[in-house]
């Protein structure tokens, strides 16, 4: 069975970091592990205190996992602190870490800053130039490429500097801010616009962990980078379209909805 590794904070509800991977890869057909960055209180309502791991104690983690079950795969979610991002850089150079998929938690969609600038300084010179893909919004690309993205043109503009920068693929999420749920894939000078439909389904907690967490699941089945992507937007599309409704705030998705197999599926060559 394939592996993967979700580095991120805990939910208490769930919905996103670390369980809304575990649920998810779970559902994608590999065995799924974690090391965790930080605690939180959430709920749907918000988050209400935040308690970081110590950067040694997070190193301690993520090479228990690599020197026992290695990963074939690596989801690094939400990391706030410069010294967290640099020991994780550093553990995954170390074990020589394959198909990393780093989802740049830095803007809020509301446009509110995550993290300290130290922290993002951190991220760019450290963990970006790592990773196999990275899945920014449209805020988190304003921050990378240092400029406006207000159409879709300016999305092209900045996932071919981000790419090109730190060497890796770029999937950037149009989202609701700039269309439905158009998303661009830049990688190797070339672009691909995945289309998808938008789902009226106010519910969305944990969209952007559930979207990376499904990539690396498919990475680590030995897809390519295109057909993960088509494969997690298709999974994530269904979690959504399955329209759970719990909490009192923005609830989390389904991540069950489907336990027949299909995301279960490896690629033909793996």
């Amino acid at each position: 069975m394939k592996t993967a590794l979700s580095i991120a904070g805990s939910d208490t509800s769930g919905g996103a970091g670390v369980q809304a991977d575990l649920k998810t890869m779970t559902v994608n057909g590999v065995y799924a592990m974690c090391a965790i960055t930080a605690l939180t209180v959430q709920n749907t309502l918000g988050v209400t205190n935040i308690l970081e791991v110590e950067p040694a104690f997070l190193g301690q983690q993520i090479d228990a996992v690599f020197q026992d079950i290695r990963p074939d795969a690596v989801k690094v979610g939400m990391v706030s602190s410069a010294g967290l991002i640099r020991v994780i850089a550093q553990k995954l150079r170390q074990h020589g870490a394959q198909n990393v998929v780093v989802d740049p938690v830095m803007v809020a969609t509301s446009g509110a800053k995550l993290i300290s600038d130290e922290a993002v300084l951190a991220l760019k010179e450290e963990l970006l130039p790592m990773a196999t893909v990275l899945t920014p919004n449209v805020p988190e690309a304003e921050v990378l490429a240092g400029m406006p993205v207000k159409t879709e043109a300016d999305m092209e503009t900045a996932a071919k500097w981000i790419s090109e920068t730190y060497h890796c693929g770029v999937l950037l999420k149009g989202g609701h801010q700039l269309n439905d749920a158009n998303d661009l894939l830049y990688r190797d000078g070339s672009a691909r616009w995945f289309r998808g439909k938008r789902i009226d389904n106010p519910n969305t907690h944990g969209t952007g962990c559930t979207l990376s967490s499904a990539i690396a699941s498919n990475l680590a089945k030995g897809f390519s980078l295109e057909e993960s992507v088509e494969r997690a937007k298709d999974y994530i599309s269904g979690a959504l379209g399955a329209m759970l409704d719990l909490g009192q705030g923005s609830g989390p998705m389904d991540h069950g909805f489907d336990l027949t197999g299909k995301y279960m599926e490896t690629a033909k060559k793996a």
